[in-house]
């Protein structure tokens, strides 16, 4: 019996394994330089005052990140087509006009950081870097299969796991950190009500809204398997490894945030450096503070975030965009049968890279960044949430009532913090 015990379990870690697609990416892809820049920023402001935010975000990520894969596989189509088919087109451009402003500043901001980065670890110049990052990347994703380029994104999502190196190095008061996941330190001032949005802005983002639908459904194309609306009959083993993907995703996602910031807590808050202007800069901040080693991992893993986010923000715009105009996009399409489809995502990927050869200031540029997936998102989470609910686009696959209550309450507390973001400024 122990003999064919062990087996069965290391069929079933395979299992798991061969599960994780999409919702793993995209919440490795949600921890991208410009996330680590606001969580290293949090961390040495506030220091573990805001730990109790992550146990209020993650819910909220995980469910709304849930709809939007639901939507992909049951409909077979992306957040941006079924828009076009159920609402009017006014606000379908607008949606992804305000999408593509909003990806595009953000690639500026994750290539240059680095640029930024790999000059800290080599020297050079950050100029040169960012436009070989964001070459590098457009090609990538250009001219690798569905098949092997989600292969590569699945193990990028390793160079996350460098900032659990930082945390081992960093000395966490630990009681004070976990303490703070469940007294809530709270001020009503603009500066932490803006740090506040800036936790949830920066975790439920519209990109990856847009990418893992549009990934479930190159997962369906992939095993050849018809949208879960035309067969229902195949939706409970499909809904449930899809629920699994998108937990682990957002709960590694979670993690990670909060390894960041517990890292620059220990460090760079304790020893009184407040202010950090890029995730670079963060990273540089470490070395004297927690030394060389976790100054070269905080580095390390913003190249390899980078590497993961970059394709995600410029695939997003992609889909989004072909879906607009009614065209058909895929990552498993030769570049020469889709141009449209690839040429957003050089399009894109490149104008983000010229952003530092123009002396645009990146860190300025998150800052908008953050105001318009502010405004995009909660209009966004509203339309999900009625396409999830509608029977016209889910068949009898519409999302259960609890979920959709969840999704409702995640809709709510974004619009809430938009609102606070608003009031804040005055």
């Amino acid at each position: 019996m122990a003999g064919k015990g062990v087996p069965l379990s290391s069929t079933k870690r395979r299992r798991l394994l061969s599960r994780l697609g999409p919702g793993l990416v995209t919440g490795a892809a949600d921890d991208d330089p410009s996330g680590i820049g606001t969580h290293s920023q949090i961390g040495a402001q506030f220091g573990y005052a805001l730990g109790w935010t992550f146990v209020l975000s993650f819910p909220l990520l995980a469910v709304i990140q849930l709809v939007a894969a639901e939507i992909g596989r049951v409909t077979g189509r992306g957040i941006a087509a079924n828009l076009r088919r159920h609402y009017p087109r006014p606000l379908l451009w607008l949606a992804v006009t305000l999408l593509l402003i909003a990806n595009v500043i953000n690639l500026g901001a994750d290539l240059s950081a680095m640029g930024a980065s790999l000059q800290l670890l080599i020297g050079g110049s950050i100029g040169l870097y960012t436009l070989l990052f964001g070459l590098f990347c457009a090609g990538l994703e250009t001219f690798l299969s569905y098949r092997r380029y989600a292969s590569v994104l699945k193990w990028t999502t390793l160079s996350l796991f460098a900032y659990l190196g930082v945390v081992a190095v960093a000395g966490v008061d630990w009681p004070v950190a976990l303490r703070s996941f469940v007294v809530p330190e709270i001020h009503w001032t603009s500066v932490y009500l803006t740090a506040l949005v800036a936790i949830l802005g920066t975790t439920i983002s519209p990109y990856l809204f847009f990418w893992q639908a549009a990934q479930e459904i190159e997962e369906e194309k992939r095993t050849h398997a018809k949208p879960l609306y035309v067969a229902p009959e195949k939706a409970g083993q499909v809904l449930k490894d899809i629920r699994d993907d998108t937990l682990v995703g957002m709960g590694f996602s979670t993690i990670i945030s909060i390894a960041i910031v517990f890292a620059t807590a220990a460090t760079l808050h304790k020893s009184g450096i407040t202010t950090i202007n890029s995730a670079a800069e963060a990273a540089e901040a470490l070395r004297p503070v927690a030394g060389s080693l976790a100054s070269f991992l905080f580095a390390a893993g913003i190249i390899g975030t980078g590497l993961l986010a970059v394709p995600v923000l410029a695939g997003s715009a992609a889909y989004a965009t072909t879906e607009m105009v009614g065209l058909a996009g895929s990552l498993d399409a030769k570049p020469w049968r889709a141009r449209f489809f690839y040429g957003v995502i050089v399009v894109t990927t490149l104008v983000g890279a010229l952003f530092q050869k123009l002396g645009f200031n990146p860190i300025q540029a998150l800052y908008w960044t953050a105001v318009i997936n502010g405004i995009l998102a909660v209009p966004l989470m509203v339309l999900m949430m009625m396409i999830v609910r509608n029977p016209l686009a889910m068949g009898t696959l519409i999302l259960p009532p609890r979920l959709a209550a969840i999704g409702w309450a995640a809709t709510a507390v974004m619009a809430a913090a938009t609102l606070l973001f608003f009031v804040s400024l005055f």
